[in-house]
Parts: C-alpha cells; sequence; structure tokens
C-alpha cells in the first residue's frame, strides 16, 4: 500500500506542476508576439540595412563573458557600447545581465540588444538527472516538463539561450559526452530531443518563461574516433541520414530556434564550415530556419584543423557554408573581426552575410528582447524558491532510475525490519557528485545526498553509520577542458584504515549500501575513458565489504557501463547523476517509497575494446553466435539496451495486428496484452522493434519503432497500442541514394528489452 500511495502523490504532484509550468510568467516577460513571418523579416531587413559591416561582424559574433570581469572581456565591453554584439555568454547574475543590457541598448549606435546564453544542460539552479538518465525514464512527458522547469529559472536570470538538447547518437561509452546524450537509439533520442526542444522552448519561440532551444552538435560527433573526445568522425551516408539526422529532424520540427555546429572534422571537412552539412541538409533537406551557431572558437579552430590558412579564410569559409554566428573562446580574438574586410575585397557574397545577421535579428524579435530587453531583478529568488521545482526533480530522479539486480528480492528494504545500516561510498555523501556534470557554482545549485536522504527517510530509530570508504584517482594527463579537472579541496584520506573501518561498518549493520561510480569530472566534455572499471580502489572497497557476508546494495553514479567484476552483491540500482533531489528519490527508491521503473538507454557491454557494440547492427553473414565473437570471452551484453527490473513482473501475451499485410504509405496497427503479476503496483516500458528481412539495402537485426511507458497496479492487466506506417518503416539507402520504403516482410517483436521474444509478423505488398 506504501508503494500505491507514494506513486499516486508523484503522479499528482508532477500533473500538478506540468499544469504550473506551462501556464506561469513573470510579468516582465514578453507576451506572445502574433506579428507575421513577413512582418519580423521586415524588422530584421530594416535594421540590416542601417548597418555597417562592423556592426553586422558584431551580431555574428558571441562572445563569453567571465565574471569577475577578467582583461578577457574588454573586447565584449568595448563592442557593447558601440557596435553592439550578439551575443554573451556564461551571465546568469540578473544584475550584471541588465547592466550589460543597458550598456548594448542605450549605448550603441542601433540599440540592438544582446541575446545570453548559457549552458543548461539539465536544470539551473534546480538540477534534474543528467540527460542519459532522463532518457533512461523512456517518458518524454517527464522528460519536457523538467527542462520546462530549467527554462523557467533561465529566463528568471536574463539568459534567452541554451545550447542542448545535445542529440549526438550515444554508441560508444568511452566517449565521455554520452552523459549528454540520450544513449545509441536514433528513436529515442529523437523522442527525447523533440520533448527537451518543447520543454526549453514551450509552443513557440519567445513563448513566455521559456527559452531558445540550440541543439547540438550538428553532426555526427558522438562516433569520433575511439570514442576520443574532439577527435574526427568518419560516417557513411547511410549512417547519417538513418542514424545522425533523424534527432535533428526530430527537434526542428519540434520549433527548435537554433542549431550548434560541430567542430570536429566530418569526413575530412570541419562541421562549421562543411557546406554540404549546414545548407545542404540542414537547410535545405531538413528544413531549418533559424540560426546556425559555431561551438566554441570552432572558427578560429579551422587554421588549427588544416583547413583555412588564416583568420579571413576561415570567417569566409563558415559564412559561405552556413554558419551565422561565430562562439569566441575566452579571451581569444574573433575571427569576424575579418568579416568587414572581406566584405571589401569581395571574398564573401554581401547577401550572405545579410542573411547570417537576418537569422541573429530574427531570433532576438521572436523572443522579445526589442520590446522588453531587461528583467525583473527580484523575481529570480521567488522563481528559485518554487518548491514545484523540487517536487519535479525528485520524481524525474525516481522516474530515472535503473534497477539491474535484485537478487533474493532484497529490495525495497523494510524501514520496519532494519535496525542498522552502513552507507558507504565516496559518493554517498558527495554534493558534487549527486549534481553530476554541467552544474555551475554561480547558481547555486543545492543538493540532497544519498546519506542525507536516508537519514531523513529512516529518522533516529535507525542507525545509520557512514564511511566514504575511499578517493577517486587524479587524472593522468590534463585536460584541455574547463570543466574536467576541477577536484574539491579536502583533507587527506588513509584509504588502508577507511576501507577497514567500512567493513567494520558493514559488520555492525543490517546491510549496506555502497554508493560507487564515476566522479563528475570523469565525464562530459574532455571525460573520455579507456577502461570501465572502477575508479581508484572502489573495486578493492566493494569485494571487502560484500565479503563481510551482509547484504550489500552498490548504488551507481555513473553515465556508461560499469565493470563491477561479476561482484557477488545482491542488488544494483543505476541513478546517474541524479541531481538535486538525487538523495530523497533515492532513499524512496530503497525503501520502496518509489518503485523504479526505467531502462537502459545503451547496451551495457562487458569492454571498451567491445565498443562500439549496439544493438541495432546488421546481421553478418555467419549470424550465430553473436556472443561467441570473440575468442577469449563473450561479446553479448551484460544487460541489453532498453533493459530495467522493477520491484514486480509483467507479462505479455495476445500479441495482434489489425491486418496481416499492407500496401507501401498505409499504417498497420499493433496491440498487445501487459500484466502485472506482481503484488505492488509499478511502471513498465512497453517497447516495440522491428525487422525488415529484405530489402533495397539490408537493415538491422532490430529496430525500435515504438514505446510507452505504463503504470500498472498489483494485477491489473492494459492493452497498448502502437502504429507503424511509412515513418517507421522507410529508410535512407544508399544503393538509391535515397529514402525507400519496400514491398517486403517485416518481423516484430514487444516487449521489456530490445531482446523480447514475442513475435508477430506482416508483410508490405502491392494492394
Amino acid at each position: 500500500m506504501m508503494v500505491c500511495r507514494s506513486k499516486a502523490k508523484a503522479l499528482i504532484a508532477f500533473f500538478a506542476a506540468t499544469t504550473l509550468f506551462t501556464s506561469v510568467a513573470t510579468a516582465s516577460e514578453p507576451a506572445r508576439h502574433d506579428s507575421s513571418e513577413k512582418n519580423i523579416r521586415e524588422r530584421a531587413d530594416a535594421l540590416i540595412a542601417q548597418m555597417t559591416p562592423d556592426e553586422k561582424a558584431a551580431q555574428l559574433t558571441q562572445f563569453f563573458y567571465l565574471q569577475p570581469v577578467p582583461a578577457a572581456n574588454k573586447a565584449a565591453l568595448d563592442a557593447l557600447g558601440s557596435t553592439g554584439v550578439g551575443s554573451l555568454l556564461f551571465v546568469t547574475d540578473p544584475v550584471e545581465v541588465n547592466r550589460l543590457q543597458h550598456m548594448a541598448v542605450e549605448k550603441s549606435r542601433l540599440h540592438i540588444p544582446v541575446l545570453f546564453g548559457f549552458d543548461v544542460i539539465h536544470g539551473l539552479h534546480t538540477i534534474f538527472p543528467v540527460p542519459i538518465g532522463l532518457a533512461a525514464s523512456w517518458d518524454p512527458k517527464l522528460v519536457e516538463q523538467s527542462q520546462a522547469v530549467a527554462a523557467r529559472e533561465t529566463r528568471a536570470v536574463g539568459v534567452q539561450w541554451t545550447f542542448a538538447p545535445n542529440l549526438d547518437i550515444g554508441r560508444d561509452p568511452r566517449w565521455g559526452r554520452i552523459v549528454e546524450t540520450a544513449g545509441e537509439d536514433p528513436y529515442l533520442v529523437s523522442a527525447m530531443g523533440r520533448a527537451q526542444v518543447l520543454g526549453f522552448q514551450g509552443n513557440y519561440l519567445g513563448q513566455p518563461g521559456r527559452i531558445m532551444a540550440g541543439p547540438k552538435h550538428f553532426a555526427g560527433y558522438g562516433a569520433s574516433l575511439g570514442g576520443r573526445d574532439w577527435d574526427e568522425v568518419q560516417l557513411s551516408d547511410s549512417d547519417l541520414w538513418n542514424v545522425h539526422f533523424p534527432p535533428f529532424k526530430a527537434a526542428i520540427d519540434a520549433g527548435a530556434g537554433a542549431i550548434m555546429a560541430a567542430y570536429m572534422h566530418l569526413n575530412g571537412v570541419p562541421a562549421a564550415a562543411n557546406r554540404w552539412l549546414l545548407t545542404d541538409v540542414l537547410r535545405k533537406s531538413l528544413g531549418f530556419e533559424g540560426l546556425v551557431g559555431s561551438d566554441s572558437g570552432s572558427v578560429n579552430k579551422l587554421v588549427v584543423q588544416n583547413l583555412a590558412a588564416d583568420k579571413k579564410e576561415a570567417v569566409v569559409r563558415a559564412l559561405v557554408a552556413g554558419l551565422d554566428m561565430e562562439m569566441v573562446d575566452p579571451g581569444q580574438a574573433p575571427s569576424m573581426a575579418q568579416l568587414p574586410g572581406a566584405l571589401a575585397s569581395g571574398d564573401i557574397p554581401p547577401d550572405r552575410v545579410d542573411e547570417a545577421v537576418r537569422h541573429v535579428l530574427e531570433a532576438k524579435i521572436r523572443l522579445g528582447l526589442f520590446e522588453n530587453p531587461y528583467i525583473d531583478e527580484k523575481a529570480v529568488g521567488r522563481v528559485f524558491a518554487d518548491p514545484q521545482h523540487r517536487a519535479a526533480a525528485r520524481l524525474a530522479a525516481e522516474r530515472s532510475a535503473v534497477l539491474l539486480k535484485n537478487e533474493g528480492n532484497l529490495l525495497p528494504l523494510d524501514p520496519h525490519r532494519i535496525r542498522s545500516l552502513a552507507v558507504i561510498g565516496p559518493f554517498a555523501d558527495s554534493v558534487r557528485d549527486t549534481l553530476g556534470p554541467w552544474v555551475f557554482d554561480q547558481n547555486k545549485p543545492e543538493a540532497v545526498t544519498l546519506f542525507a536522504g536516508l537519514k531523513a527517510a529512516l529518522g533516529p530509530k535507525v542507525a545509520l553509520r557512514y564511511s566514504e570508504g575511499v578517493r577517486m584517482p587524479k587524472r593522468l594527463f590534463p585536460s584541455p577542458s574547463a570543466t574536467a579537472d576541477k577536484m574539491p579541496d579536502r583533507q587527506p584520506l588513509d584509504e588502508d584504515q577507511e576501507i577497514k573501518r567500512a567493513v567494520e561498518l558493514a559488520h555492525q549493520s543490517d546491510a549496506a549500501v555502497l554508493v560507487l561510480g564515476e566522479a563528475t569530472n570523469m565525464i562530459s566534455e574532455g571525460g573520455s575513458r579507456s577502461s570501465f572499471d572502477l575508479p581508484g580502489r572502489q573495486q578493492e572497497l566493494l569485494d571487502a565489504v560484500v565479503g563481510t557476508g551482509k547484504p550489500v546494495i552498490i548504488v551507481l553514479y555513473s553515465a556508461r557501463p560499469i565493470d563491477l567484476k561479476g561482484t557477488r552483491a545482491a542488488a544494483i540500482l543505476d541513478m546517474w547523476y541524479p541531481g538535486t533531489e538525487g538523495g530523497t528519490a533515492g532513499a524512496n527508491l530503497l525503501l520502496g517509497n518509489a518503485v523504479p521503473g526505467g531502462k537502459l538507454p545503451f547496451s551495457w557491454i562487458r569492454s571498451p575494446a567491445h565498443a562500439p557494440n549496439y544493438y541495432g547492427q546488421l546481421i553478418s553473414h555467419k549470424p550465430q553466435p553473436v556472443q561467441g565473437r570473440y575468442w577469449n570471452e563473450s561479446s553479448a551484453p551484460n544487460y541489453p539496451f532498453g533493459f530495467g527490473l522493477s520491484y514486480t513482473d509483467f507479462g505479455y501475451s495476445n500479441l495482434r495486428l489489425d491486418r496481416a499485410s499492407m500496401a507501401v504509405g498505409e499504417r498497420i496497427g499493433v496491440s498487445v496484452d501487459v500484466t502485472n503479476k506482481g503484488r505492488v503496483a509499478g511502471d513498465e516500458v512497453v517497447q516495440l522493434y522491428i525487422h525488415q528481412r529484405h530489402g533495397t539495402s539490408a537493415r538491422p537485426v532490430r529496430e525500435l519503432k515504438g514505446f510507452q511507458r505504463i503504470t500498472l497496479g498489483a494485477g491489473k492487466t492494459r492493452t497498448v497500442n502502437f502504429s507503424l506506417g511509412p515513418d517507421e518503416l522507410r529508410y535512407w539507402s544508399d544503393a538509391t541514394k535515397g529514402w525507400v520504403q519496400d514491398e517486403t516482410g517485416f518481423d516484430l517483436f514487444v516487449g521489456g528489452s530490445s531482446a523480447a521474444d514475442l513475435k508477430a509478423s506482416f508483410e508490405v505488398a502491392r494492394q
């Protein structure tokens, strides 16, 4: 009964939050603009007609503005009062935002406001689970709601643009930025990308309380060689069109106002100056009409990447390719300063420059910056303190968690039978690692650690014992990333003695919870790893505690598969990096006040040597045994894509189609009955996969083409319906260099993971 009441309360809070965040707006925010597209363009063109080449170059420039003000900000400050500036980055102090905006509006000749940007990846002040964790919820409405909270807080401080969602396909978990993605599958990534854009922007660009989304990195960045951040990418046309472009198409269709170009080489041409990518594909094929910005330093680095001879050629190559705005590395001179000279020498068409400026100005017009460039500084505290934000963060952390193992039904723990509990590990009481990467101190983020969450939930009747256990190792080679290497300043720890103490605490307790994984600075940009081992001496700590014979629950903070060396721990709960309410959510999950229902958004492969090893591969000419491809070990993943346990069991039956065959262009209905066979309510993610038997090109062994997360009471059955049609059945064929839908046979699988075995078949044939 506790589970059912908790689930009901969570859903009530969720729907209440949804109502709040889709309606609220501060008084200082612009009302919806009903101006026609023609009027928006006319307003932009009227400004462009008055601009000098220097003013145009300024609108195409995006400066970092780092506080406290260093010498690196001088160029931005000088431009604000003269030519103006297109965009400023990294300012979230509302007082400073207003000060800088006053400079731009009141001192520049044309009084054009600044567009402020910031990396709002999974929250600003209230932090949600990292994006790979949100994707593990398989709940697009939850993801949309989470980013709506982030947008509200972000708009309150005066920022209008975020560089998210990350729509890269995460098929190589060695790559650190997998933490920002929605995993390995283009269908799931598309669904999560659409949800994030709708969360950030709302129903239209400029909706009060929302911000402009900037999906990234266009395109293919997740396929960097060896999973090494910043390395080149080599992808076939088939990979690009079938795997890497679809999430961007979904984001564009959802109304994304901006796109960030990647900075690596794509098939030999840096993405920031790749005309085929930015114009032929993004503009012409995908239909994007908004603002295309570079990643940090991408234009300047065209010289470093051996594409351009100097900064003047770099800016010409980038603009001609279709880039609109240059993000300048902190302290660097912008390549865009060379634009007036390039115009004067005829090296770049004036119309292309005006088009780029128009995209910037139209974004500012749609966001309402000309009518209301300033913010209500007093509103920030009220927005940050809204209790609905914390409730939404807790629900997101609960629904994102994935239960990987639960031998003997150790979980949930019965709080009435526990007299003592050891909470052990470097992340058990670490605020920093509960929050995860892409969280910045300047926004005063808060977090409940798992130790604190359990202490609050269990109260004084349960003896709660804590040991840090071990510390994280330092990085072997310094990273050029500004966000990757910060380590907390703490007193030294005698790890030998602390491991002994942790073992003693476990001996003295009824059970032990070990909070293990990777530190925040080991993941994200500059966070690639060549090993899936637990960093430092965590494995030694784990083995020692398991050796006590006491029940052991592992709670993982990570964003990639972790090799636990076949541990005998009875339970494993992956909570990713759960955010502000991570400890409260973790306690609810461990004690049964919430039931885990998340599913893996990637295949949990055994070794980095296997990467990439995703579920949707083509069938080999020697397909069996797939798990025996390596001489020395199985190549099958430890856990398949879409896997996740619950505190109850689900059964699938009565899979049926509404017809046996259909014509090209038609749709077919699919239904399946799902039953909760256990004694408590729970969530299941019902997943539909297809396999095309033959056609113009060979197709993957399985492809996700539908999913629904449902809640079922104990003993209840629900019929879940899907529909398959041209959008799900077509693909891009290298044989025809275009999209095709074949007349062929299909196998269809429905279940709780990509290993689903309930099967049906249908034909697409001439009618």
